[in-house]
């Protein structure tokens, strides 16, 4: 299989050997007047154009390259399964890990399942919808960007990119793959870390197993350091499990333990890190010591796949080279990022906050709770047991008349399910009184005196001015003196090829040259690494996007500025790690 497929396992925290992928070539149609029901194309056995799958009908891997707005888009295409799948008793299961925005699914023309949100991954069923031999599956999404009951993040809301929004993403864009599993089985599982207690908390879902045995062995590097059996007396189980042996998950050695669950005929594996998070005075304090949050903002768009790495070599390449400019994690910004994503931050020891598309929603209408929170939940759910998250940010540069009850509710759904990990209810802009741990502001201020003023006064116990907008047409919207998190500031536009000089945007103004753009980086990072107040910072941004130059690296991937040299200024320790 062709390595631009992405044939890869998509699911590291929940591996079975029983699997298929379905990445490749679908039949492919647009139906823009939703008459496809209507036509009988859940029944068909062809369409008028080819796909690839899982890239969007937009980018050029998928093949079409159409940018235009698409209402609808139908996929389909036969598989054959392995015999043993057929035996008694055994469960088959379509995952879709992305499709954008509501997508329904059919096998053999049967309608098997529905879900609604652009960005998650979900499954369905369809044991009861095979058939011996062939099977025709088929999936159909309908998407409306430039509706506000839709969140969108930065896909445009115009035919073509423009600023800080880019090329749409219409239906498939994660794989599509088949699972099978026993009778009973693991549906889920939540795993967390104690690192007083040397041991990590279980909470296990399963299906139609009561009675059997559920096994757990943890291992490090081969060695067993924990195990437990015990009877399944329902469908959840939750128990403790010690560990033999303490390897502490961080930034500079992010050890991970392996674990097997097995019940029955049923064997998952899974890892998890051994890890403490806490925060006290505006800090994070990891494993006990205060770290300095050297975050980079990260869009996770790609020239050739729009919003899907067109390898998994390239998700591991947007951590690495943000690594190298002396960068510790990331703000997955205005999108969720993919598992294999996470997983590689895991491995690396990469920090990164998990965020969600909210923009294109109208976060002060009713629709919001029904279009946000169900997709929210499921992200909390699936990516929970990722030792890299280290908080969560639902909103982000909200309008101002954002219903305050939508950002109460998602602070205590949020805290209900994860109570171990930070959180930032609106980031940069309007905070809602006791729904944020830390207070963290966005300011493209460009001149760094001036930058290194304006925070200096927290140190003083004064309040700090936060504004909006850019500081080419900045208002303030009110001050603080809890302020410890600039979360979005730089974006100094700097184009590397001179022909693409004529269509580019940028939050600042545009440096003149390598040396112009060091000597500001330098000045605005030092302001933030000497004071004693802030503890974390987000750099606008990890690479061009379409027409945004607000980069470090080039849309494909090329440094603009030597890494060694951004690492140097960006590394060194920080005032609240000289504790």
């Amino acid at each position: 299989m062709d390595k631009n497929l992405r044939p890869e396992y998509p699911r590291p925290q929940k591996v079975r050997k029983d699997w298929l992928n379905l990445n490749g070539e679908w039949d492919f149609a647009v139906d823009n007047d939703a008459r496809g029901i209507e036509l009988g194309y859940p029944m068909a056995d062809s369409f008028d154009k080819k796909i690839i799958v899982p890239f969007c009908p937009e980018s050029k891997l998928s093949g079409l390259e159409m940018k235009g707005f698409m209402n609808g888009v139908w996929y389909t295409r036969t598989v054959q399964l392995p015999d043993s799948w057929r035996d008694a008793g055994r469960r088959t299961f379509l995952n879709i890990d992305a499709s954008d925005y509501i997508t329904t699914a059919f096998v053999n023309g049967q309608e098997v399942g529905a879900h609604r949100g652009g960005y998650i991954s979900f499954s369905f069923d369809i044991t009861d919808a095979l058939c011996e031999g062939e099977n025709r599956i088929t999936i159909y999404a309908t998407d409306d960007t430039r509706s506000k009951s839709v969140p969108s993040g930065k896909q445009s809301d115009r035919e073509g990119s423009y600023g800080c929004f880019y090329t749409r993403t219409t239906g498939i864009w994660q794989t599509v793959w088949l699972e099978n599993t026993p009778a009973a089985y693991i549906k889920d599982f939540k795993l967390t870390p104690s690192v007083d207690d040397c041991a990590v908390r279980i909470d296990i879902k399963t299906v139609a197993a009561a009675g059997e045995m559920l096994k757990t062995t943890v291992y490090y590097d081969g060695d067993m350091v924990g195990n437990n059996e015990r009877e399944i007396k329902w469908d959840n189980a939750s128990f403790s499990l010690a560990l033999s042996e303490e390897y502490l998950w961080d930034i500079d050695s992010p050890c991970l333990y392996d674990i097997v669950f097995e019940l029955g005929e049923d064997r998952v594996e899974s890892y998890f890190g051994l890890r403490d998070i806490a925060l006290r005075d505006g800090k994070l304090y990891l494993n006990g010591r205060p770290v300095f949050q050297r975050l980079i903002l990260d869009q996770g768009f790609y020239p050739d796949g729009i919003y899907t790495a067109p390898s998994d070599d390239e998700l591991v390449g947007d951590i690495t080279r943000a690594m190298d400019m002396g960068y510790n994690g990331a703000r997955l910004h205005e999108k969720i990022f993919e598992p294999r994503f996470l997983y590689h931050a895991d491995r690396l020891g990469y920090l990164v906050w998990g965020e969600y598309p909210n923009w294109g929603l109208d976060v002060s209408s009713e629709s919001a709770y029904k279009n946000m929170l169900p997709e929210w939940l499921e992200e909390l759910c699936r990516d929970y047991n990722h030792p890299s998250i280290i908080g969560w940010c639902p909103l982000n540069e909200t309008q101002r008349d954002i219903d305050p009850e939508l950002v109460r509710y998602l602070y205590n759904v949020t805290k209900a399910y994860d109570p171990t990990r930070l959180f930032i209810d609106n980031s940069g802009w309007f905070h809602i009184a006791g729904t944020y741990d830390m207070y963290d502001v966005h300011d493209y201020l460009g001149e760094p005196l001036k930058f290194r003023e304006k925070y200096w006064v927290l140190t003083e116990g004064k309040p700090a001015e936060c504004m909006l907008d850019n500081d080419e047409g900045s208002r303030k919207i009110g001050e603080s003196d809890e302020i410890c998190f600039v979360s979005e500031f730089g974006g100094a536009r700097f184009v590397l090829d001179a022909d693409n000089g004529g269509d580019n945007w940028g939050y600042g103004s545009q440096v003149k040259d390598t040396e112009d753009f060091i000597a500001r980086y330098k000045g605005l990072v030092d302001a933030l690494l000497d004071n004693p107040k802030i503890s974390a910072f987000c750099y606008t941004q990890l690479t061009d996007v379409e027409q945004e130059m607000n980069g470090l690296y080039t849309y494909d991937r090329r440094a603009k500025f030597p890494p060694e040299r951004i690492a140097e200024i960006t590394a060194r320790e920080a005032a609240i790690e000289k504790e």
